[in-house]
């Protein structure tokens, strides 16, 4: 037995985020087999709020036994296949990730490089896609290395159609904290995470493909490249078939639709306006107390991941070990390009509330005053969240 005693944290950094009670007493239930009729019904369940979430009706919507990362790689091995041309639009590290992934399953990449701080514009993927005709385009909604969030989807989905190109969605930091339309949008595939806005542990990852993406997989003139992640295959353990394919993540699954369950209890509608008030809560009270952040465009805010720049003479590493030791409250650190020059606050699922977003901002005021940085306004802060929150 380990002797480390484990701490009840804030989590307001990019992932994962607080888990509700609710979450936690599921995956406590009684571990069931993974061809158990009765898990069964609990994976049918699953599928119909996921469908909820993803706004969508399409037949082919799971959750992976991966994290975000496997889902990312899992929908780009059933996409992809050797020699087709694929355009990443990378404007931050986890979009970076994607043309490595979409390279080593035989992709030729073109990368529509975006300055870190903005979104992808459709009328750059439109120039782009007459350059390089591609197969396949592929972006981040909410890119938690920057705070940007992708807006004119439709628009870009339009255009990708026109030009014969399918559309692949990352929403692991986005999906059930702002708003997502995957068939109002008409988005050919989309995967997310459970750590994030769903508010459960890390561990599972639902993806959905619409009719052109199971097209794609269908007519695929090759194997899928990767046996475990072959959606072939994970779609008969899923539909009717049930075939075996893997040993199913039982109790995470029980979490997951617990997840959905709160989700759906609390509104869709209603759960993104509670990330959004909370953002513009947290915005507010960090530019009130003289702070920059990095996004300039509010529009172009992800509002479950903010991105401040660390103000003259601040101690990047010191500021997150004093609020981790002091205040039991984590952010996360810059990521690439922002790496030493940025933190990034996370409010995500159970995480967007009030309380953090004022505890928060007291805490960092009275570290940043301690240390001595530059032009801090610490008590202005709070002030301005709570005007915001009270409103």
């Amino acid at each position: 037995m380990s002797e480390t005693t484990i701490p009840a944290r804030i989590l307001m950094g990019p992932g994962p985020s607080n888990v509700h009670a609710r979450v936690y007493q599921a995956l406590t239930s009684p571990t069931l087999g993974h061809m158990d009729p009765v898990y069964f019904k609990l994976m049918d369940e699953t599928q119909v709020l996921l469908r909820e979430v993803f706004q969508t009706k399409n037949a082919l919507t799971l959750a992976l036994p991966v994290t975000g990362m496997g889902a990312m790689e899992t929908c780009l091995v059933n996409l992809v296949e050797p020699g087709d041309e694929v355009l990443v639009c990378v404007g931050g590290v986890f979009s970076g990730r994607m043309p490595e992934i979409a390279e080593r399953y035989g992709a030729k990449v073109t990368k529509l490089t975006i300055p870190w701080g903005q979104p992808a514009q459709p009328a750059q993927i439109a120039e782009a896609l007459k350059k390089q005709p591609a197969k396949l385009v592929a972006l981040v909604h909410g890119e938690t290395s920057t705070g940007v969030m992708q807006t004119g989807l439709p628009e870009i989905a339009r255009i990708c159609h026109d030009h014969g190109a399918l559309l692949l969605v990352d929403t692991v930091a986005s999906l059930g904290g702002t708003v997502f339309k995957a068939d109002a949008w008409d988005i050919d595939a989309v995967y997310t995470g459970s750590q994030k806005c769903l508010s459960v542990p890390p561990g599972i990852s639902p993806v959905t493909f619409g009719k052109r993406a199971e097209e794609k997989l269908a007519k695929r003139k090759t194997k899928v490249a990767s046996w475990y992640m072959d959606l072939t295959l994970i779609r008969k353990y899923w539909n009717e078939e049930r075939v075996y394919h893997h040993t199913g993540p039982v109790n995470m699954t029980y979490a997951l639709l617990e997840g959905l369950k709160l989700i759906r209890e609390e509104g869709l509608d209603a759960r993104v306006a509670r990330h959004a008030k909370a953002a513009k809560a947290l915005h507010a009270g960090l530019e009130a107390m003289g702070l920059e952040l990095f996004v300039k465009n509010p529009a172009d805010r992800l509002p479950t991941l903010t991105t401040v720049l660390i103000p003259a003479g601040a101690d990047d590493v010191k500021v997150r070990k004093t609020l981790l030791e002091q205040h039991s409250l984590e952010i996360g650190g810059g990521l690439g390009d922002l790496k030493g020059k940025g933190w990034r606050v996370g409010l995500m699922g159970e995480g967007a509330k009030p309380n953090h977003v004022l505890v928060f901002l007291s805490a960092l005021g009275g570290i940043l005053k301690a240390q001595g940085a530059s032009g801090v306004k610490p008590g202005a802060g709070v002030e301005a969240a709570a005007a915001v929150l009270n409103g």
